[in-house]
């Protein structure tokens, strides 16, 4: 039954993700909301399709869910970023390849008057005294990359999650949903550096935020592609996964992620493992 609701979900959100795909062979996909978010596979998409005739359908989740959804073999391949998870994905053996495909970074950002005073700190400093401030954090909390990339920062920061603290809240929504709420709250949140441009974009340079913590490298945020392995799933198409991995790792592919910039600013960096 839940396997069924899935499906149907995916069904529901391929639809309205891809509502133009020409006829013919489709790939389904799962991923994380800030590759949908930022624009990038709207943008990547039509070039898969020119190059190989394959349509691309996609549901965009947190990444948990995606590889939720990769488990009960309602998609073909995932493009996800949350390496620790997906390595295990892969080593239980429900998927078969895994391949770097670009990275970004985490971010930090709040209020440009910073109430908690956060500026240029490191990021277990920062979530320390914004605790200690008991300044509004807006968290995921929905088992997305970016949540768990929150739960180690908590972690670094020595501090427990605070997740039954009045001052944090949890969305359970995506990337760009969750930055509208902080902003509406006044409050902090970690969020990927692509997502956040996009969120500056779409207001004009009027935004009502700062990037206040970057640089370290804990920060950093890795993208993978994962093929859905055969032998767990006898019916997905990994012939069509094959090829949408193998592409997007191509040079082709890379040079065409590199260039997708908003703002003058790239969102994404390509750095393909090809093996």
């Amino acid at each position: 039954m839940k396997k069924g609701v899935a499906t149907l979900f995916l069904i529901v959100f391929s639809m309205l993700f891809c509502g133009n795909c020409p006829a013919g062979e489709t790939l389904m996909m799962a991923t994380t909301t800030s590759t949908d978010n930022t624009g990038l596979l709207d943008y990547l998409a039509p070039e898969f399709t020119r190059d190989t005739g394959i349509a691309l359908k996609w549901v965009a989740v947190g990444t948990g869910k995606a590889l939720k959804l990769g488990q009960n073999c309602d998609v073909d391949i995932l493009l996800v970023h949350a390496p620790a998870a997906e390595k295990k994905f892969v080593a239980d053996g429900y998927g078969t390849s895994r391949r770097k495909v670009m990275y970004n970074d985490f971010v930090i950002i709040g209020p440009v008057r910073d109430p908690a005073g956060i500026r240029g700190l490191g990021a277990g400093e920062a979530l320390k005294r914004i605790a200690r401030a008991k300044a509004t954090f807006v968290s995921r909390g929905d088992n997305s990359g970016t949540y768990k990339k929150e739960i180690r920062l908590w972690r670094l920061s020595g501090r427990a999650l605070p997740e039954k603290e009045t001052w944090y809240m949890e969305t359970g929504q995506g990337m760009l949903a969750t930055i509208h709420i902080a902003a509406e709250r006044g409050g902090y949140t970690l969020a990927d550096r692509g997502t956040y441009i996009k969120y500056e974009a779409t207001l004009k340079d009027k935004s009502p935020f700062a990037i206040l913590v970057q640089g370290a490298p804990e920060l950093f945020n890795q993208y993978g592609v994962i093929v859905i392995s055969k032998k767990h799933c006898p019916e997905i198409r990994d012939d069509l996964a094959w090829r949408f991995s193998d592409w997007i790792v191509s040079a082709r592919a890379q040079k065409l992620i590199a260039g997708f910039r908003l703002m003058g600013k790239a969102l994404f960096t390509p750095n393909a493992d090809t093996r």
